[in-house]
């Protein structure tokens, strides 16, 4: 049988999210066909057991130990046989017109590489991750210190998160989320699959870059979406989370920028980055530990999902 996409879902330690994000895929109503693969991160909640047990039709593959999230991906690439790929979080939920809707765009739409849905999240808000500009050092800087939320609809202060554009329109952009990223195989038999550099932050975006410079196109298009359940806990943060989400930032601007830019530049990025980094983890030192629950709201397909407290960092790591 010829399958149209291949799901690629990775899972650590987050067994719940899974099993409801694995049943809100199976509960699509689509005349494309899928594959489902699972990539578990060496988990120790049962999760293995527990997906082996309610999906036998899922392909499983538990590894031995946490590769991270971008090689967990690229190992479920290798095995993936659709003519797309879906990169897909296990703390989102699927709606039951969400597959159908994005594989007819990418089937019409031949220059398209890579495509994405809205992406909403538990307060029924736009995840801005979702439609993004590349962050070059100034987008970045403007993003960091403020700017963007002080001029909301100034396009040069929104060069990243693109807040000037109407969320419920369609446009070509930069930049998707890994959380949904539904890719063309003929793309990423062009320009490879993740970067393992990234161990959980960032590969997305520096996919996204390579996408764009093989000369495919980029697309947001909200006529389909997902509930994305990041951002669940409001407990203090592993250091590690936060160690790899600040050097996601050097890896990416030594990759694509730091040749285009004077050491001057570079030196203002990583210094700007470090002391950021030193900010974060201060605010995280004088956070509560205390986990603080987020229901899922209310939409069509999402309600069943629950309540979750997972974090979509602990997803990842």
């Amino acid at each position: 049988m010829n399958i149209d996409v291949s799901i690629i879902i990775v899972n650590y330690n987050t067994c719940r999210l899974t099993v409801d994000c694995l049943q809100s895929v199976y509960d699509s109503e689509t005349q494309y066909t899928c594959e489902i693969i699972v990539i578990d991160n060496h988990s120790s909640d049962g999760s293995v057991e527990v997906i082996r047990e309610r999906f036998p039709q899922v392909k499983l593959m538990a590894n031995q130990e946490n590769t991270g999230f971008a090689r967990a991906n690229n190992q479920g690439m290798e095995i993936a046989s659709g003519r797309y790929v879906l990169l897909l979080n296990s703390d989102t939920v699927v709606q039951r017109n969400t597959l159908e809707t994005m594989i007819s765009l990418m089937d019409r739409r031949p220059e398209l590489g890579a495509s994405g849905c809205k992406v909403i999240l538990p307060d029924g808000s736009l995840d801005k991750a979702c439609k993004r500009g590349f962050p070059t050092p100034a987008a970045s800087f403007y993003y960091a210190f403020g700017f963007s939320r002080m001029f909301p609809d100034n396009p040069r202060f929104n060069g990243y998160q693109l807040g000037y554009l109407d969320p419920d329109k369609e446009y070509e952009v930069d930049c998707l989320v890994g959380a949904f990223m539904l890719v063309r195989r003929e793309t990423i038999e062009q320009i490879g699959g993740l970067d393992e550099t990234f161990f959980m932050y960032g590969e997305d975006l520096d996919w996204c870059y390579r996408i764009k410079e093989a000369g495919w196109k980029i697309y947001y298009y909200p006529q389909a979406f997902i509930v994305h359940l990041k951002g669940g806990s409001a407990r203090r943060r592993p250091l590690k989370i936060i160690y790899e989400f600040h050097r996601a930032m050097i890896v990416f601007h030594r990759k694509h920028y730091s040749k285009q830019y004077s050491f001057l530049v570079n030196g203002a990025v990583y210094v700007g980055v470090g002391v950021k980094l030193a900010a974060v983890l201060l605010r995280n030192a004088l956070t509560p530990g205390r986990r603080k629950q987020v229901p899922v709201p209310s939409l069509a397909a999402a309600g069943e999902a629950g309540t979750h407290s997972e974090s979509n960092a602990e997803v990842r790591l």
